[in-house]
């Protein structure tokens, strides 16, 4: 063999002896180790649940993960299975598919990224927006804030809702339900209240549970063209999607609002609507073999309401300050609020606004019944400018609707019936308000210093709504400051209340609009 031969010959088992060398230490270094890992195998497929065997040390409420990264999270546990709820559709699972834990419960991303944004109950996208990077996430599930952790409801959360403002007050940190049968303008409501937020330093979340997606679609398109978006976000659960993305949608919506509130912000979330929640759970519940109760409803219907409404507060001081006004929404059925799940859910929150169906078709609009409404916070979360010109209108509302339904038996009204009667059809054409159409507070206490002074009393009734927009301008042009005032929430003086009267003498006399003849 010839020396160049020799030469590679040396360098080639030099090399290789090098090799070798290392690979033995990286193996020295890197053992391999054992890890034990459960694995269950799905045994049953319903609709939206599974049941697996397996995974002895499995948790409640432990996340697990199928075969296509398809999700779900524990809901049963039996000593022969486990009961899984699905959050993702069930089409490509089938049954000896295996089940793996992942050690964690259900989370969902939170922060200032999901602004703007639509996601579904797991905060995905759903608005093709690209990937939302999010710093943090929560638990679905929290506790709620403890008693001595929540502060007084004392700052009001204006809707821009004459009828609502005046006579039911919302403050920030308060549970409102907002009930009616179905297609009478409940969601209207709470889209107004979002879009009155703007320019309010106040997150909107906007819950869809169990919705038609052209409904949501609709609702998402309205924020948009009023600009609420820019301090909304939506999160989608619609009636195509599994049961279990339903249920746990408002749970999730909550924690991306409690992120917010833990800074020191004020939020607003609208649940749209807690009776197909109900519904959604119902169907797990008895899919799952859980005993029925009433209306086959499980026994733990009433819990898992209460359990998501009291994490709405209004947190103290030192623990930032921050506040989660709740809207929940709930459907009647033939005007039936002693039914299981309305009755459940009054009994929860701070107050209720019920719409009713016979003022909606009469388009008394927003129809909300003054009679069976009610805020259990009541002026503490108003402008003081409310508590001067509202205070007795309520209780003189509703004397005239019940004086207008004995005076449709009479023949002859002395002057004191007629008078009122004259009085209440006025206020009543004030308090109609069309939707996207929301008002300052100026405006309000305007519109209502000048109907309940009597100002309006010679303005025949079809033209209140044009002199109430003649107010309006008044007042915005004469008076900068005083709106200003009120809006600030500063005392309501004698003399501003007879500025604000002067303006509405001009507006509702002939000058201040076209001249027609009296009723």
């Amino acid at each position: 063999m010839n020396r160049p031969a020799l030469m590679i010959e040396g360098r080639l088992k030099g090399f290789l002896d090098g090799a070798f060398l290392h690979l033995d230490r990286v193996l020295e270094e890197n053992r391999p180790q054992l890890h034990q890992r459960e694995v269950g195998i799905v045994t049953f497929i319903g609709q939206g649940i599974v049941r697996v065997g397996g995974l002895p040390n499995i948790k409640s409420d432990e996340l697990v993960r199928f075969p296509r990264n398809l999700q779900g999270f524990v809901f049963n546990i039996d000593p022969e299975e486990i009961g899984v709820i699905l959050l993702d559709p069930a089409e490509h699972l089938s049954t000896g598919a295996e089940v793996r834990r992942t050690e964690r419960v259900l989370d969902v991303p939170v922060g200032e990224s999901l602004i703007g944004r639509v996601v579904d109950g797991l905060g995905r996208p759903r608005d093709n927006m690209g990937e939302i990077r999010a710093v943090r996430r929560l638990p679905v599930e929290r506790e709620a804030p403890p008693v001595m952790a929540r502060s007084p409801v004392t700052v009001p959360l204006q809707t821009g809702i004459k009828v609502i403002d005046a006579l039911i007050p919302i403050g920030r940190g308060q549970r409102e339900l907002i009930l009616g049968d179905r297609q009478t303008g409940k969601t209207a409501i709470a889209a107004d209240t979002i879009i009155n937020q703007k320019g309010k330093d106040v997150i909107c979340i906007y819950c869809a549970i169990g919705k038609k997606s052209s409904d949501v679609a609709k609702v998402i398109a309205d924020l948009r063209s009023y600009g609420a978006m820019e301090y909304s976000l939506v999160v989608v659960a619609t009636g195509e999607d599994p049961p279990g993305l339903q249920f746990v949608a408002p749970y999730a919506a909550t924690s991306m609002g409690e992120y917010f509130m833990e800074k020191g912000r004020d939020v607003l979330i609208v649940y749209d609507d807690l009776t197909y929640h109900a519904r959604a759970y119902r169907e797990l519940s008895l899919l799952l073999r859980r005993p029925p109760g009433r209306e086959a409803f499980p026994g733990d219907i009433f819990y898992i309401h209460s359990r998501l409404l009291e994490r709405s507060t209004h947190l103290k001081e030192d623990r930032g300050g921050g506040s989660l006004t709740a809207l929940p929404i709930t459907e009647t059925e033939a005007q039936d609020i002693s039914a299981y799940i309305p009755t459940n859910l009054i009994s929860i929150t701070d107050g209720q606004i019920y719409l009713s169906p016979r003022l909606f078709q009469k388009s008394i609009l927003p129809a909300v019944d003054v009679g069976k409404s009610v805020s259990r916070v009541g002026g503490k979360a108003q402008i003081p400018a409310y508590r001067v010109v509202a205070g007795d209108l309520r209780l003189s509302y509703s004397q005239f609707e019940e004086l207008e339904t004995f005076s449709r038996f009479g023949t002859r009204l002395d002057e004191n019936t007629r008078r009122v009667l004259e009085r209440g059809w006025r206020v009543r054409e004030i308090l109609k308000q069309p939707q996207y159409r929301t008002l300052t507070a100026a405006d309000q206490i305007a519109a209502l210093l000048a109907v309940t002074g009597g100002v309006f009393d010679s303005v025949p009734t079809e033209r209140v709504v044009e002199a109430e927009k003649n107010l309006q301008e008044i007042i915005r042009a004469q008076y900068p400051d005083l709106c200003a005032r009120i809006e600030a929430g500063e005392k309501f003086t004698d003399e501003d209340r007879s500025a604000f009267l002067e303006g509405a003498k001009t507006a509702g006399s002939p000058a201040g609009g076209e001249s027609r003849a009296n009723d």
